[in-house]
C-alpha cells in the first residue's frame, strides 16, 4: 500500500475516532451521570496522583512512629490476605495518599416509603447499586434533601474507604486510617475481597460477603499475630454483626408482610402501609433496646439509641448483613478452613448469580451432609 493510500485510510478513521471522542466528552457534560463520573473521576485522579510508596514513607524519619505502626499493619493485613486467604491484591494497598479533607465521601441511599424496595442508581460495569458515593459535599446534601422532597426515605453517612474493584492500585486514605487495628485490619481484607470477587448489580451479597470474610479474615490475621485478645475483640464484633444481621432480617419480614396485607396504589392504601410501619418500627426500637442491645458485647447502648428506623436504614443494613450465618455455615463445615470457605462461595456465587444466598445455603447443606 502506497503512502498516499495509507493517508486515504487512516484520515477518515481519525475522522470518526475524534468525533466518538467529542459524543463521549459531550455525554459526560450534558448529563447528569455523565458529570458525577467525571467529577468522581477527578477526585479518583487526585487521590491516585498523590500515592507515595509505603515502604518509602516507613524509611522516611519525618514520618511519625503512630503512622509508621498503622502502615505496617496495613502492609501485614493486605501479605496475610494475599497468603493466606488467596485474595487477589495486585498493588492495592502498597502506597499512602493524603486527603485534604477530614471526610473521604459521603453515601446517599434511599427506600420508598410504602415497599421494600430500595432506590438504585445506575453506572458502567458495576451495574445497579442501591447507594451513591458523593465527594462534592453540598450536592449530596441537596441530592438527600431532594430524595426526601419526592416521597423518599434517605439516609447519607460518610464512608472511610472505598474499592475501585482491582481497577486501580487503590491507596490507603487517612480516613482508613483514624480506625483502630481491628477495624483497619477488617477494612483492608474486605476492601481486597471486593478486588477478589464483584458481581455486577448484586451489592447486597457483595457487600455481605466481603463483610464476613473482613470480620473471619481479620480474626485469623490477628491470631496469626499471636494477638489472641484482638482475635477474640474482632470475633464478639462479628457476633454481635449477626446479631443485628437477624433482628434486620425479621424486621425485613415482618414489614414486608404488612406491606402486602395492604395491596393498592391508591392513596388510602399507600397511607395504610405507611402508617402500619411507622408502627412496626416503634415496636421494633423497644426490642432493639430492650432485647437486642443488652445482647451485644462491642455495640453500646448508647450507639443503638441513636439508630434511626425507617426503610432507607431497614434497607441500608440488611446491605451490609444479609446471610451472615449462612457464611459461617459454610466455614463450619469446612472445619474453619476460610480460604476454601472463600473459594467455594464464590464458585456458588457464580453458579446461581440471580440468588447467591440461595447457592450458599445450598453448598452449606450440601457440606453438611458430607
Amino acid at each position: 500500500m502506497t503512502a498516499n493510500k495509507r493517508l486515504r485510510w487512516i484520515r477518515p478513521a481519525l475522522r470518526l475516532l475524534a468525533a466518538f471522542a467529542l459524543v463521549v466528552v459531550a455525554c459526560l457534560i450534558l448529563f447528569p451521570t455523565g458529570r458525577y463520573l467525571l467529577r468522581a473521576g477527578w477526585e479518583e485522579g487526585k487521590i491516585l496522583a498523590r500515592r507515595q510508596p509505603i515502604t518509602a514513607l516507613a524509611a522516611d524519619s519525618s514520618t511519625t512512629a503512630a503512622l509508621r505502626s498503622k502502615l505496617a499493619l496495613v502492609l501485614a493485613a493486605r501479605a496475610f490476605a494475599h497468603d493466606s486467604l488467596g485474595l487477589e491484591t495486585g498493588m492495592s494497598f502498597t502506597t499512602f495518599s493524603a486527603l485534604d479533607r477530614d471526610t473521604l465521601v459521603l453515601v446517599l441511599s434511599g427506600a420508598y416509603r410504602d415497599k421494600l424496595e430500595a432506590y438504585t442508581w445506575w453506572f458502567p460495569i458495576v451495574g445497579r447499586v442501591p447507594y451513591k458515593g458523593y465527594f462534592d459535599f453540598d450536592e449530596a446534601h441537596r441530592q438527600e434533601r431532594a430524595l426526601t422532597a419526592r416521597g423518599f426515605d434517605a439516609r447519607l453517612g460518610g464512608a472511610s474507604a472505598f474499592s475501585t474493584l482491582g481497577w486501580f492500585n487503590d491507596p490507603v486514605l487517612p480516613t482508613t486510617l483514624r480506625g483502630d487495628s481491628l477495624t483497619l485490619s477488617n477494612t483492608v481484607i474486605h476492601e481486597l475481597t471486593h478486588n477478589t470477587y464483584y458481581a455486577p448489580g448484586g451489592a447486597v451479597f457483595n457487600e455481605s460477603f466481603a463483610n464476613f470474610v473482613g470480620a473471619r479474615g481479620a480474626e485469623r490475621f490477628f491470631r496469626a499475630r499471636g494477638q489472641a485478645r484482638a482475635a477474640a475483640e474482632v470475633a464478639a464484633h462479628w457476633n454481635d454483626e449477626k446479631v443485628l444481621g437477624r433482628f434486620w432480617a425479621e424486621l425485613y419480614d415482618r414489614v414486608d408482610s404488612a406491606f402486602k396485607a395492604h395491596p393498592g396504589d391508591e392513596p388510602v392504601h399507600v397511607a395504610e402501609r405507611i402508617a402500619v410501619r411507622d408502627s412496626l418500627y416503634a415496636e421494633a426500637r423497644l426490642q432493639l433496646l430492650h432485647e437486642i442491645g443488652p445482647q451485644l458485647r462491642t455495640i453500646s447502648l448508647r450507639a443503638i439509641e441513636r439508630v434511626r428506623l425507617d426503610n432507607a436504614i431497614l434497607m441500608s443494613r440488611r446491605v451490609y448483613l444479609t446471610g451472615l450465618d449462612a457464611f459461617d455455615a459454610v466455614l463450619a463445615r469446612n472445619g474453619g478452613n476460610l480460604r476454601r470457605t472463600i473459594q467455594e462461595i464464590i464458585g456458588a456465587a457464580k453458579s446461581n448469580k440471580a440468588k447467591p444466598f440461595d447457592a450458599v445455603r445450598n453448598l452449606a447443606s450440601v457440606l453438611q451432609t458430607k
